[in-house]
């Protein structure tokens, strides 16, 4: 069946919004439907977040597959997609994940267009620190990698830096600033934007979005996948994708697989709005710590892992301190502020720092997971990876390597070069 296009009418545009404020906004339609289930489905997704809503948009514009279920335990994008620093890069150094990353990054560039909605993508630089010689080689080497494979990457001197990052404490005695790598491509985006964007989108073209219906069950009939138990009712399909972020062990236990992952939490905040000081993204080197400024002036900012399994969606105090001892060593004036509120994700976290986008050795059943700390840059290249692998049975060459083979096989994609253990990803 052939992509049912959007409406003209539906289009969102600055004559449409003249010819709506004169005639009282009475012709305002809802931006996705609310419908019931249906008893079968060629295509299940399950998880209404980002990565889900992606590859159901993916599935109808690019492949006309419209029989399309995204299923969500609640409301959508209440779960990842909603919780975390909205950070947009490709700046990785091995070529399976810049590969995979840069595409993502080329269809954010066009995405505003391709949705039709303003998901508000700010290309405003993502500039990483280091503080040693050996980081300036390491960095040197991973910039060397993303041009190598056509992706921006400059590297910054000490003045280069301070003339970009005026705030940054550059001779911290510690914690001294040698230089940076920028990718000017880099940036952020509205995360609920990005989720409303998508719905609509699919929903546009004949996806049903089912909210409050939560997976309970994966049944299977001689080695292959039939279809979704849910808290309203079982729902046939020929194909299952499964796009939940930390509950992907939790799934795949339905389906009676185990996969190489572990759920932990990652933290993140908001400072009180300020005037604007940072135009950039920023991380710091001698820590896991990251920043950007908001539209609404607050400071948003992140790091590491709480360092233990959960599924709470709070987080510990240790790392809240750990987090502001890094903002204040590499913004001092940070010193000052209050924030305002904090919340937590749940983090899959592989055993190589790498996600995987694949086939199961369940006929009909595809995982999408393992996203540690790479989940909402990836939205739209995991959405349409991830509709390529499903509609054709096969994956396309940008998530190749992204399998949960490379695990049995020994081929990880080790990205922080961390080895084998989660929690240290």
């Amino acid at each position: 069946m052939p992509a049912r296009p959007e409406p003209i009418a539906d289009r969102y545009s600055a004559w449409r919004l003249l010819t709506e404020s004169l005639s009282g906004n009475r012709g305002w339609k809802p931006a996705w439907r609310k419908p019931e289930p249906k008893p079968a489905y060629d295509v299940i997704i399950v998880g209404g977040g980002g990565h889900g809503l992606a590859t159901a948009h993916y599935l109808a514009s690019v492949h006309g597959i419209t029989n399309v279920a995204v299923v969500e335990k609640g409301p959508i994008g209440l779960g990842n997609a909603g919780r975390n620093t909205t950070i947009v890069r490709s700046n990785y150094g091995l070529p399976s994940n810049t590969r995979f990353y840069e595409w993502s990054l080329k269809l954010w560039e066009g995405l505003e267009q391709d949705l039709n909605y303003n998901v508000m993508m700010s290309q405003r630089g993502v500039l990483n620190l280091f503080h040693s010689d050996s980081q300036r080689d390491a960095t040197a080497r991973r910039g060397n990698s993303m041009r190598l494979q056509g992706v921006d990457a400059e590297l910054l001197d000490r003045e280069q830096v301070r003339a970009m990052a005026p705030f940054i404490a550059m001779d911290n005695p510690m914690f001294p600033i040698f230089g940076g790598l920028l990718q000017r491509r880099g940036g952020t985006a509205r995360h609920d934007a990005v989720v409303w964007g998508f719905a609509r989108a699919a929903d546009r073209r004949g996806v049903d979005i089912i909210e409050h219906c939560e997976v309970t069950g994966i049944r299977r009939e001689g080695g292959r996948v039939i279809g979704v138990e849910t808290t309203r009712g079982f729902i046939g399909a020929k194909k299952v994708g499964v796009a939940v972020a930390g509950n992907t062990s939790r799934l795949a236990t339905m389906a009676g697989l185990k996969l190489p992952v572990e759920s932990h939490l990652l933290q993140a905040f908001v400072s009180e709005a300020i005037k604007p000081m940072i135009d950039s993204v920023v991380t710091f080197g001698a820590g896991h710590f990251y920043i950007s400024q908001s539209d609404k002036g607050g400071l948003v900012f992140g790091g590491d892992l709480d360092g233990y399994n959960s599924y709470s969606q709070r987080g510990n105090l240790p790392l809240v301190e750990h987090l502001m001892g890094a903002a204040v060593s590499m913004i001092p004036s940070m010193s000052r502020l209050r924030v305002l509120r904090q919340w937590a994700g749940i983090m899959d976290m592989t055993m190589d720092s790498s996600p995987f986008i694949c086939k199961t050795p369940i006929d009909g059943l595809y995982f999408n997971g393992g996203w540690c700390y790479g989940g909402f840059k990836a939205t739209p290249g995991s959405g349409w990876c991830f509709a390529h692998t499903i509609a054709n049975d096969a994956p396309h060459a940008f998530n190749a390597d992204l399998t949960i083979e490379r695990f049995r096989d020994g081929r990880m994609i080790d990205e922080r070069g961390a080895g084998p253990n989660p929690w240290a990803q």
